[in-house]
């Protein structure tokens, strides 16, 4: 007890500590966080859906019908009408042949990565994907090598010194702590050349860009070149759970080697019966999305008349690069108090020196509240002692996040790498 409460100090002494804070309320554009009322600046509920009154009716509705737990793994009696169901409308709405759901997207990258790589092949990830993918990549037994964010020349590099052992290349669709895209056509160029498979994490990226949201990919018009197109449900659909949509066959080669769904509860039938409501509303409703993104760039031009450097970003996902981890907890405390909730984001989800504050951008959102917002946070910045046209500018701070790793790392000198 005592060595976990010297660590508990030694995180708080490096502004590392984290808490709970509690939201009453749905996750609106406006909650009560902790007992004080605030524009929700930070939720992944991007289209607002989590608490539209088909999603909740539908979610009830289900629960009375199929009960609230699904009762086994998919595998042992838990796959039911409901699962099926919604597999087939994700497959309709992505294009592709199948669809299989897993609990979470952490189960999902976790496992579907270890099912594609084994011993002796190797995984080629961004060096920003998400935790999930980076401890997928962990779990499998195959190498890692880890290139440069968005960097398809180092991707080359890479995929030319494995030697025809390449097996998967991983990328986030949409990064979401950057808000940036993956060069997605170059990638699958790549894949093609070097006879690889290519994985797209969709979770920040369905029902947020791409035609009638239907993600990153299709904006990239190369869906029927990405082997697995992995998405969450409880983002922009509302609900809880994840995907992977594919080919038929590689939906039954995850159901016998994806681990993290053989072994683990079906999702509950409510949170199926949720995403369903929520993908139905998404195609009746794609005006949505347009919403999402017209919020985004009023937010982006705030920001950047306010001396924010918003380049790096181009969905509704936008990084305040503060530096410091304790500074950035000041600041985010700040616009607290001042109505505003914009989460901190320190290591090891960020690399050191680029703790910021992440804002999320929501469809319910008015124009007058974002602007107001940007102000907010500008003046938070100068009363914790950030000057926003001081900040550097996002490329220049992107680099490995620190604490996550690289397991494995294929890297060749400088002059070498770039020369390739």
């Amino acid at each position: 007890m005592t060595d976990l409460h010297a660590r508990l100090d030694e995180l708080k002494q490096l502004g590392l500590h984290r808490r709970m804070r509690m939201v009453s309320g749905p996750q609106g554009p406006r909650v009560v966080l902790d007992g004080k009322p605030v524009l929700l600046l930070c939720s992944n509920n991007y289209l607002g859906l989590a608490d539209h009154p088909r999603v909740r009716e539908a979610a009830a509705d289900a629960a009375m019908r199929w009960g609230v737990g699904s009762g086994a793994s998919r595998l042992v009696s838990g796959t039911m009408t409901i699962h099926r169901r919604l597999e087939e409308r994700l497959a309709e709405f992505k294009g592709s042949e199948a669809c299989l759901l897993f609990g979470s997207g952490y189960l999902a990258n976790a496992g579907i990565v270890g099912a594609l790589a084994g011993r002796d092949e190797v995984v080629f990830s961004d060096e920003l994907n998400h935790a999930s993918i980076v401890d997928g990549c962990r779990l499998a037994r195959a190498e890692v090598f880890v290139y440069d964010h968005g960097d398809v020349d180092h991707l080359e590099w890479g995929l030319s010194q494995a030697h025809g052992r390449g097996a998967l290349i991983v990328t986030d669709g949409v990064f979401s702590m950057d808000g940036d895209v993956a060069p997605l056509a170059e990638i699958v160029e790549l894949a093609r050349r070097y006879d690889v498979r290519v994985m797209v994490d969709e979770a920040h990226g369905t029902g947020t860009v791409g035609p009638a949201g239907r993600g990153a990919v299709a904006e990239a018009g190369v869906g029927d070149e990405v082997d697995v197109i992995v998405g969450t449900l409880g983002k922009a659909l509302g609900s809880y759970g994840a995907y992977a949509c594919c080919s038929a066959e590689l939906v039954a080669w995850l159901t016998n080697a994806a681990r993290t769904l053989i072994y683990s509860t079906a999702p509950p039938p409510p949170a199926m019966a949720g995403a369903l409501a929520a993908l139905e509303l998404l195609a009746e409703e794609p005006r949505r999305v347009e919403r999402l993104q017209r919020n985004a760039r009023v937010l982006r031009d705030e920001l950047a008349r306010e001396g924010w450097d918003t380049a790096g970003s181009s969905t509704h996902i936008m990084p305040l690069i503060v530096g410091d981890a304790e500074l950035a907890v000041r600041m985010a405390e700040a616009a607290i108090d001042r109505g505003v909730f914009a989460q901190a984001i320190r290591p090891p989800t960020v690399a050191e020196g680029t703790s910021r504050l992440r804002v999320a951008v929501m469809a319910t959102h008015g124009r007058d509240e974002l602007r107001q917002a940007a102000r907010v946070l500008a003046r938070a910045a100068l009363k914790v002692g950030v000057r926003p046209a001081a900040v550097a500018p996002l490329a220049a701070v992107q680099s490995t996040r620190a604490g996550l790793g690289r397991p494995f790392d294929v890297e060749a000198p400088e002059p070498a790498r770039r020369a390739a």
